[in-house]
């Protein structure tokens, strides 16, 4: 398909009632799929690994359920993604101080120096995406964003008949 067919295509699905939908996927599911490829080929695991090393190095001693409010995943997609890293001495296992039984999550330093690798080049390929954006328009976008992020629509609906994020 040209450029300029899928251009009038998109133009198309973006004009209609669903717009905001499915430029809102369009963008995410995009990126996902340039992003997918490159953490796939270069360091071969699941996006949703790199993900979830990325949770846990924000917040260590994290569990591995209270990754879903961060990234919203079913949770055996991110059991395999932890039991991936562990594979691999990304992340360990640690005991909770308050209840023995309970596995909390840590990266290990190979986990961060891969970690920092990949992020490098995210910032890169987010600086790539927006590009088309000046600083204003980035910072409102980023705003608006967060809100609808932040919002209670995002991960429940009432008009769909769902109550909790899968």
């Amino acid at each position: 398909m040209s450029y300029m067919a899928l251009n009038e295509k998109l133009a198309t699905v973006f004009a209609g009632d669903l717009r905001e939908l499915m430029l809102i996927s369009y963008i995410v599911l995009g990126n996902n799929a340039v992003t997918n490829r490159f953490i796939e080929r270069g360091y071969e695991m699941p996006v949703h690994a790199w993900s979830s090393l990325y949770a846990i190095d924000r917040f260590p001693g994290i569990r591995a359920k209270e990754i879903r409010t961060i990234f919203p995943r079913p949770q055996n997609t991110i059991s395999r993604a932890i039991g991936l890293l562990e594979k691999r001495g990304y992340v360990r296992q640690g005991a909770s101080e308050s209840d023995g039984r309970e596995k909390r999550l840590f990266a290990t330093s190979e986990g961060q120096r891969i970690l920092a690798e990949m992020t490098a080049m995210s910032l890169r390929r987010q600086a790539e995406l927006f590009a088309p954006l000046t600083a204003e328009e980035r910072d409102r976008f980023f705003g608006l964003a967060l809100k609808i992020a932040a919002g209670q629509n995002l991960l429940h609906s009432v008009v769909l008949g769902s109550d909790d994020a899968g």
